[in-house]
């Protein structure tokens, strides 16, 4: 008998049927999908340059106009998550050498510092402790002292549970020559946000929070003001692979015949289409309206529990990403393993500046419900009954 060249055997795990744990996911995202949008993403696939997807992905670009309220003609999907389009967004503004100025009131700022050094721009941190905000007058100091061109801030920052006012900042970024860059990934749909109106440059976010898809694709939009500053880049961007210049031609953004760029998610393009439907057939009012009620009645059970709101102000907590001190006496991993456990709830600890000091708890979408409100509330109670809690 032959010898088999092979000398590693099949993985016996794979050997064994997928099973997948039914759960709520009440954490700070992904959020549950529902069935409309489980049943697109397992639709059998195209070819990413076949009309039919072209005319998803022309879809799917009239939708995060929608989402965003924009009319911005450089609107399409990042095929990657989140964090790729903030990665996307400040390679393809930024330069080598150029001046940027980062908003930090949690991880994504941190990140996106983190990121803008890698790209060997000028960083200067805009400074604030995890659970406050910026005001204008904080930002518009920041902007006479370093001069940047691009000012970086996240609206929803779900390591802390912060929703940052804009009112303003976009007309302040431009009187002071700088471009407005926001992160939205964890406030689009659930907050109102306005590209056009507040004078954003670029906005992005993610598929795996309000939107309720799964993560691999992220809406990004550019500003005229924004499209400008690419055009005149002295060196092409880091990355080929999320070249605006690029992408904009493969989504039609640029007038000219669609060119082959690269193997587009075709499968979470059919998903994002169809959470973007979902929105749109909602209508964003209702959708802030919906969030804004479901956070106010979590932070009141989270208070007759006896339990302390991180974010003291009641305008600025993020309607999506609750967050709230863990109670002196009890480890928070506890209380996470124990909803997981015992009632099959994923919610979630601190990030970041707040690891060891929050609790988050997330409302996004579908799982933006008086319902899940009650039943997380439920658990918790339960939790707080159950934990060892230390005397000391």
């Amino acid at each position: 008998m032959a010898t088999s060249p092979l000398c590693v055997p099949p993985p016996q795990g794979l050997l064994r049927p997928l099973a997948v744990p039914e759960r709520l996911l009440l954490g700070p995202g992904p959020s549950n999908v529902p069935p409309r949008i489980l049943a697109a993403g397992s639709q059998q696939l195209l070819g990413h340059m076949h009309p039919e997807v072209l005319q998803v992905m022309d879809e799917i670009k009239m939708g995060i106009q929608y989402a965003f309220q924009t009319q911005n003609r450089l609107t399409l999907a990042i095929s990657g998550t989140g964090h790729c389009a903030m990665e996307a967004a400040l390679l393809n503004l930024l330069e080598h050498g150029d001046t940027v100025l980062v908003a930090v009131n949690g991880i994504w700022g941190q990140r996106a510092a983190d990121i803008t050094r890698r790209l060997g721009a000028n960083v200067h941190e805009l400074l604030k402790p995890p659970g406050e905000y910026f005001t204008l007058w904080d930002i518009e100091e920041g902007l006479a002292r370093h001069k940047p061109s691009v000012f970086f801030i996240t609206h929803g920052e779900s390591s802390t549970g912060v929703l940052q006012p804009l009112e303003g900042l976009g007309e302040l970024c431009h009187r002071h020559g700088c471009l407005l860059l926001v992160d939205a990934v964890a406030s689009l749909g659930g907050a109102p946000i306005f590209m056009d109106q507040q004078e954003i440059d670029v906005l992005y976010s993610g598929s795996q929070k309000v939107l309720n898809t799964p993560p691999g694709s992220a809406p990004i939009s550019f500003s005229e003001g924004a499209r400008e500053k690419m055009l005149r880049r002295k060196t092409k961007p880091l990355s080929f692979y999320l070249d605006m210049g690029c992408l904009g031609n493969y989504w039609g953004c640029d007038g000219e015949p669609r060119r082959y760029h690269h193997t587009a998610p075709i499968n979470s393009f059919f998903s994002l289409r169809e959470g973007l439907a979902m929105l749109a057939e909602l209508g964003l009012e209702t959708s802030w309206e919906r969030h804004r009620a479901n956070c106010a009645k979590l932070c009141q059970g989270l208070c007759d529990l006896g339990l302390e709101l991180f974010v003291k102000e009641e305008k600025v907590r993020l309607p999506t990403v609750t967050t709230v001190r863990v109670p002196d006496g009890y480890n928070w991993k506890d209380i996470v393993a124990f909803l997981m456990d015992n009632h099959a709830i994923e919610i979630a600890g601190g990030l970041g500046p707040s690891v060891g000091q929050v609790l988050r708890i997330g409302l996004m979408g579908c799982n933006s419900t008086s319902s899940n409100v009650d039943r997380v509330l439920s658990a918790l109670q339960d939790a707080l009954r159950c934990c060892q809690h230390s005397r000391l």
